[in-house]
């Protein structure tokens, strides 16, 4: 019995110094843990449970008016030099449809650094369809129920809380008015007091162009809607006089000193400098 113990014994050490032995159990590691993260890792978005004639309205829209630069299939396209002519749209969900579209920045009249706002192209239900037919596509982020969104009767303290999160995590590029600022490579953060309740909440989900997504575990569902109050009542604040210089704080400001406040200053001295000049020229003249 001990010797068959031994062989046995023998046998497995054997197998553990096989080159395969490390392989394996790293391959049987990886494979471990990304079932426990699947098993329990929050899900990134809601799956799509929109009826199947608007997925398929959605589908013959896409095809007129969105294939040319995100492919039939919404694969994306990429060009010879290995630009994104137009990026995959599966798993971006409705949410990134709904705002996209909504604010007229899809489909874009032409290439650029950035896509500009402007009058949307598709009413609302061509807009739902859409987003629908996208969604079938992958998970994403759906479009904010209006309860997520309802900023109506929002308490002082919401409103305050809201207005901490937008210093903390929006005012480097929006500025602390929400007027937007430049950025790097010729973007820019776009003012954001003409958006939608629900425009600006899917801005923080879908994170449009350059700006970052806040997930719920950064920013829940209620802080990101009391960031919507908060961007609202600051917005709807009548103003008190004076010039806002576009509400782009000290450095507008500080531009308008210089150029405006010093320039007077120096068109005073050099008159008061001309003016002193002739009336000694003057009296000379009458001694």
């Amino acid at each position: 019995m001990r010797l068959l113990s031994d062989k046995i014994s023998a046998r497995i050490s054997s197998k553990r110094r096989s080159r395969l032995a490390g392989p394996a159990v790293i391959l049987l590691g990886l494979l471990l843990t990304g079932g426990l993260y699947a098993m329990f890792a929050p899900a990134n978005g809601a799956a799509s449970t929109a009826n199947s004639d608007d997925v398929a309205k959605g589908r013959a829209l896409f095809l007129v008016s969105c294939a040319s630069c995100h492919g039939k299939n919404a694969e994306g396209i990429v060009t010879r030099r290995g630009h994104n002519h137009g990026p995959s749209l599966v798993g971006v969900g409705a949410a990134a449809v709904d705002f996209q579209v909504s604010t007229g920045r899809m489909p874009m009249a032409q290439p650029g650094v950035q896509a500009l706002r402007k009058t949307p192209v598709f009413n609302s239900t061509e807009i739902r369809q859409l987003g629908a037919y996208v969604a079938s596509l992958g998970p994403g982020p759906a479009v904010p129920s209006s309860s997520e969104t309802d900023i109506n009767g929002m308490s002082a303290d919401e409103i305050s809380r809201g207005g901490e999160f937008f210093r903390t995590n929006c005012t480097a590029c929006h500025n602390f008015q929400g007027h937007g600022g430049a950025m790097p490579e010729g973007k820019f953060a776009p003012k954001i007091y003409e958006d939608t309740p629900r425009q600006i909440f899917e801005a923080m989900i879908t994170g449009p162009q350059q700006m970052p997504v806040f997930a719920d575990s950064v920013l829940s569902p209620q802080d990101k809607r009391e960031i919507v109050g908060y961007i609202k009542a600051i917005n709807s604040e009548p103003g008190y006089g004076g010039f806002s210089l576009g509400s782009l704080g000290p450095v507008s400001e500080g531009l308008f000193a210089w150029i405006v406040g010093i320039g007077v200053l120096v068109l005073a001295a050099i008159w008061i400098a001309a003016h002193t000049a002739r009336s000694k020229k003057k009296v000379e003249a009458d001694a």
